[in-house]
């Protein structure tokens, strides 16, 4: 029997299964679309296809969409989900945990390997994967370019937090003939600002990780670093973290 956690996020949704040792044997990434009800009908059919059909195994789901997944055996919090995940991936005792979302960005300290407080942003864009995904649109670049891209600027600033304005900055700035490179670092430099000062309050003497769709892009990482002046760390798998805890909950109901 294993054990499968499922993150229906805003943009992406997640999929993480476990075998008996809670060893990661299988993990998925597909687009969220419009429908999260759709979309957990066909991480139903993968699971099926590759012999891990719900309900034969347990099954916790967690994200945006954890409502919407109708063979879930439990549903479980997103905050809960993303610590048990990256304490799993990281084994630190003490952490701070930044998972930046499509829709929200979470600050979440783990003390002796269990939650011991978080912060979230979840009424404004600013700071999170969709800011960042307006921006590159506007930029005629896909979120990864721009970020390549950004390595290679400096110099410029987005002043406004908010999207809409942020937005409309940005289109001034390619009015006014300022390099892509330059325009591309502002919009990192703006994520990066308004993570880090929701971060701050939460930082302590521990270590500093990277989950969510993020944590593969070497900009963010160091942009992040240098901004709270403390390496901030992360690994390939940090994007199922949301996942991989729910996939441990799951654990617990065999």
């Amino acid at each position: 029997m294993v054990s499968i956690g499922i993150d229906i996020g805003s943009t992406s949704s997640k999929t993480a299964v476990l075998d008996e040792d809670r060893h990661i044997i299988t993990r998925s990434v597909i687009p969220t679309g419009w429908s999260s009800t759709d979309t957990a009908a066909l991480i139903k059919s993968q699971l099926e296809k590759l012999g891990h059909a719900p309900g034969e195994n347990p099954v916790v789901a967690t994200g945006y969409g954890r409502v919407a997944v109708p063979y879930a055996d439990k549903t479980v919090t997103e905050i809960s989900c993303h610590a048990a995940g990256a304490y799993y991936l990281f084994h630190y005792p003490k952490m701070t945990v930044i998972d930046i979302g499509g829709q929200d960005t979470k600050i979440i300290n783990i003390e002796d390997g269990i939650l011991a407080d978080f912060a979230m942003n979840d009424k404004c864009s600013a700071g999170t994967g969709r800011f960042l995904e307006v921006m590159a649109n506007t930029l005629g670049l896909s979120p990864n370019e721009l970020c390549t891209l950004a390595a290679e600027g400096g110099g410029t600033s987005i002043s406004s937090m908010c999207t809409v304005f942020a937005e409309s900055e940005v289109i001034s700035l390619i009015g006014k003939g300022e390099n892509k490179e330059n325009i591309a670092f502002a919009v990192v430099d703006s994520i990066v600002r308004k993570v880090c000062t929701q971060a701050r309050r939460l930082i302590g003497s521990g270590k500093l990780c990277l989950t969510g769709g993020l944590c593969e892009v070497p900009t963010i990482l160091e942009a992040l670093s240098r901004e709270l002046k403390k390496e901030v760390e992360s690994c390939p798998d940090a994007r199922y973290a949301g996942a991989i805890g729910a996939a441990l909950a799951a654990a617990k109901l065999r």
